[in-house]
């Protein structure tokens, strides 16, 4: 049984975004959606995540906004010297050096209740430097109300440009038919271009370790403390769990490297690449991280401090930071995240996807996401590192797939090679996706002679592979008008059906806050609950999958998820009855029937492997 401990305000609890006062981040969002938001939102003080994937679509934005902006653009030309680093870089200065000028014109400009200016006080939450500017402008014109606007005006600093590296995407670049030196991989290059930046910022490392990239952190002196202790570019870790934070966390502070941050998400109630859990529920795992939190900081600070005597380093003040995301809708959510869990911030992602002010999407893909339902929105194989990838139904790049097979032609032809990692035909790794690879993976498949249902389920797996490096990109590029062509691939979690109308930067925030309502499903289920229902399907799939044969999996391993997600119910009552207040009758009754729906579902577990 969990043991929830008991709970206290920590008043000197670490806000990871720095001097800002936000509450919330949002996440990165696929590689096109939240590949410029800090130019949109960073100016409010609002933290966001930029991905690391792709370095065409990153010179692409530069030369786009340049253009836009009337400033000189120089190409660096694909091919040329560590062009994939040098692209990241060049476009995070410019994305540094454009909002910087930002904060500086904001602070320029007049309180007239309408400015950006007034913009950035009136979307913080109920914080002093709010009431501040609400008492600021019931204020006489005069020499009192002069000093509080310039107090005012020098709080006002960006929200943190974050980045994001999946460390699984560490593709190695080929010339002239040999791989080159592993300086030059995907990730290696991707790292190095966010080192090189100006950024002060987080790079937040997802999808697991990657020894050889860990290991390049520490070539760069911004990653550790300066004199002062104070670190330029932390690092944050995407965990699923606490044993996971333990010992990423030790294999970092070895190299004299200190983790700033822990950001967990939820399995599976999430939007784009999903990691599902045997089972661990979000709740359950952030009580873990609430509980051993100062365990988990004495526990791997002596070891960095060691490290850093022996390589000459200074240390920082050793304190961490954790945050969440992952299914939350509501401001209610949201509160009970924070207070229950001190957690330092709660990453909003997938309904920021129907905010134009903060990502690049086209209206009619908007439009599709506001009528979605949970039919439209699925868990779906497309990814082509074989990792779950929830998917829409409708999308431009789910019609062009289907139709590709209709015509004969599955796969495409691979023109970015960021997912080209699987090495089953030969040396040169093939992405999952392309052509040659699904030809090759079709043939292998008839060969083996499986029960046509076996052969049927393990071909629709190969099929459903889309071009996530092109199709994700291209929700930017056409949006933005930079390409004409193409097909977006839409990447929501769950969460979108229960949002149905497109929204302002101010009327979302205001959401998240408590002050409007947007969610407009008249039956939204908890998150805690949400996540629950998802891992009953998700079970009764892979259950299903083991009963063809198309998937192997031991009795062991559904004996794990089913213990697991007892275990969680049981804490979820107990956090109820003790905790809840508003519609407990309501989530109590849910959860006594998604109780009985996973005990229906595991007794069948050694009939089906």
């Amino acid at each position: 049984m969990i043991q929830i401990q008991d709970r206290s305000i920590n008043n000197d609890r670490q806000l990871f975004t720095g001097n800002s006062l936000h509450e919330f981040h949002i996440p990165v969002l696929g590689t096109g959606y939240s590949i410029d938001t800090p130019l949109k939102v960073a100016r409010f003080g609002i933290a966001s995540v930029m991905s690391m994937v792709d370095d065409q679509l990153v010179e692409q934005m530069r030369e786009y906004h340049c253009e836009k902006l009337g400033l000189p653009y120089e190409e660096i030309p694909a091919g040329s010297e560590d062009s994939r680093a040098r692209r990241f870089t060049a476009y995070f200065n410019f994305i540094d050096e454009r909002v910087q000028k930002q904060i500086e014109e904001m602070r320029a400009m007049a309180f007239t209740g309408e400015s950006l200016l007034d913009q950035y006080f009136q979307l913080l939450p109920d914080v002093e430097l709010r009431s501040t500017y609400e008492r600021m402008m019931s204020m006489p014109e005069g020499d009192s109300r002069l000093q509080v606007e310039g107090e005012l005006k020098s709080a006002v600093v960006a929200g943190s440009i974050d980045v994001n590296i999946m460390t699984k995407l560490d593709g190695q670049p080929w010339l002239d038919g040999k791989p080159v030196d592993p300086y030059y991989s995907d990730a290696s290059a991707a790292l190095r271009g966010y080192a090189n930046s100006t950024f002060d910022s987080t790079i937040i490392f997802s999808a697991g370790m990657n020894p050889r990239l860990f290991a390049a952190i520490s070539e760069y002196p911004d990653f550790h403390a300066n004199e002062e202790g104070y670190i330029k570019k932390r690092i944050c870790l995407k965990v699923s769990d606490y044993r996971s934070a333990l010992i990423q966390g030790k294999l970092l502070a070895k190299k004299g490297l200190w983790v700033s941050e822990y950001r967990i998400e939820s399995g599976l109630n999430c939007g784009g690449h999903a990691f599902p859990s045997k089972g661990h529920l979000l709740g359950p795992i952030l009580e873990d991280f609430y509980s051993r939190r100062n365990e988990l900081e004495e526990s791997l600070f002596p070891i960095y401090q060691k490290a850093c005597e022996a390589i000459g380093r200074s240390i920082c003040t050793g304190k961490i930071a954790v945050t969440v995301q992952g299914g939350v809708g509501t401001a209610e959510e949201h509160h009970f995240l924070r207070e229950h869990y001190q957690v330092d911030a709660v990453g909003w992602g997938t309904p920021f996807l129907l905010v134009p002010e903060a990502v690049n999407l086209d209206e009619d893909h908007m439009d599709r996401l506001c009528k979605a339902n949970e039919f439209d929105v699925f868990l779906s194989d497309a990814s082509p590192i074989g990792v779950p990838f929830w998917n829409l139904q409708n999308s431009d790049s789910e019609k062009a797939r289907k139709q590709r097979i209709i015509e004969g032609k599955p796969g495409v032809f691979c023109a970015k090679k960021h997912l080209a990692l699987n090495t089953e035909f030969g040396e040169k790794p093939l992405c999952p996706a392309e052509k040659r690879y699904q030809k090759l993976k079709l043939e292998e498949i008839e060969a083996e002679n499986h029960p046509l249902e076996i052969e049927q389920g393990l071909k629709e797996k190969v099929l459903a592979k889309a071009c996530l490096c092109g199709d994700l990109a291209m929700t930017a590029v056409r949006t933005l008008g930079i390409v004409k062509k193409g097909t977006s691939a839409i990447t929501p979690g769950p969460n979108i059906v229960n949002f149905s109308k497109i929204v302002s930067l101010k009327e979302m925030v205001g959401h998240i806050y408590g002050k409007v309502q947007l969610v407009t499903a008249k039956a939204r289920p908890h998150m805690f609950l949400r996540e629950i229902e998802l891992y009953i399907d998700y079970s009764s799939r892979e259950l299903a999958d083991c009963a063809t044969g198309i998937m192997q999996k031991s009795s062991k391993y559904f004996d794990e998820v089913h213990e697991n997600l007892q275990s969680g119910i049981e804490y979820y009552r107990d956090i109820a009855n003790r905790f809840f207040t508003k519609e407990r009758g309501l989530f109590l009754q849910r959860l006594d029937h998604l109780k009985a729906e996973v005990a229906n579902i595991f007794p069948k577990v050694a009939v089906h492997t």
